[in-house]
């Protein structure tokens, strides 16, 4: 049975632009049963966070991102798990007057693996360590993962930290570190959280095309565009690839289970990955391709 009752969701960032946020949420909202919710965007400055608290409040739910992830947390009334070890938010969920912090970005990770029957218990390299970079190192460990990290030498020093910080947490961790440059290996998956190859600088690769030789899957957590110069340079190669779509689909997956303990066929979200594939294809074209789509 359908539920009309209206209610308000909305992302949270700054400066948000072409978010993908919206079409995705208000679809699971459709595929769920709630057709009347409603999912705004709150641009909101990091300087005018506080003032616009008691809105974001007003809020049925709301998701997070950049840069409120770490500060939306004091104004919060407890955390999950995940949050907790991250000290990151990207949904807020409201129960009972009261307001939760989750972190869904390791949902969305670890069930795009699930998805494409990747285990991360094996041989496993990730391409930059920052952001959420980290969140992949220490769930990939977590996991059963032999990791290794590539970097850019600018950045060893704090990869050296996480590690340390990845060795007291995990019991028998197994990490190693090199550069983007020199990473070589025979790899289970790969992983690339750079932001190289992001929109509209896609003509850029993270790591030389010798290091893809011997990857068993390759997962670019960038999702626009839909694919990467990494990605098809590993298509061409023979290699399987997952775009960050994928990733940022089934992390709102989570939060609507959050919010409304919804319930989703596999088939329903494979199709929605796939209509949000074709609606970044359309409306961001690539540098090099013919006019057409909405910038």
């Amino acid at each position: 049975m359908m539920n009309d009752t209206p209610r308000t969701f909305a992302i949270l960032g700054h400066p948000l632009g072409h978010t993908m946020s919206p079409p995705i949420h208000r679809r699971l909202f459709e595929l769920s049963g709630h057709p009347q919710s409603q999912y705004l965007i709150r641009d909101i400055a990091p300087q005018d966070l506080e003032r616009e608290m008691p809105s974001l409040m007003a809020l049925d739910g709301f998701n997070v991102t950049i840069p409120h992830k770490i500060p939306i947390m004091r104004y919060l009334d407890g955390l999950d798990d995940a949050a907790g070890r991250y000290q990151s938010v990207n949904v807020v969920e409201k129960r009972d007057g009261r307001f939760f912090g989750h972190n869904t970005d390791v949902d969305g990770f670890l069930r795009t693996m699930q998805a494409v029957g990747a285990s991360l218990n094996g041989q496993v390299c990730l391409i930059g360590a920052g952001g959420v970079g980290r969140m992949f190192a220490i769930e990939s460990v977590r996991q059963g993962a032999k990791l290794t990290i590539a970097v850019h030498p600018q950045n060893l020093e704090q990869t050296y930290a996480l590690r340390e910080e990845i060795l007291s947490q995990v019991d028998g961790a197994c990490v190693s570190i090199t550069t983007c440059q020199e990473v070589r290996g025979e790899f289970d998956v790969m992983i690339n959280a750079t932001p190289a190859g992001m929109y509209p600088h896609t003509h850029a690769m993270p790591i030389p095309r010798e290091a893809l030789s011997g990857t068993k899957l390759l997962f670019d957590c960038i999702y626009n565009p839909t694919e990467t110069l990494l990605m098809k340079t590993a298509r061409q190669m023979g290699i399987p690839v997952v775009g960050g779509m994928a990733m940022l689909v089934w992390q709102a997956v989570s939060a609507h289970e959050i919010w409304d303990n919804a319930h989703y066929a596999s088939q329903q979200i494979e199709q929605l990955i796939q209509e949000m594939v074709q609606k970044v294809g359309a409306d961001f074209p690539l540098p090099d391709a013919p006019a057409g789509g909405r910038v």
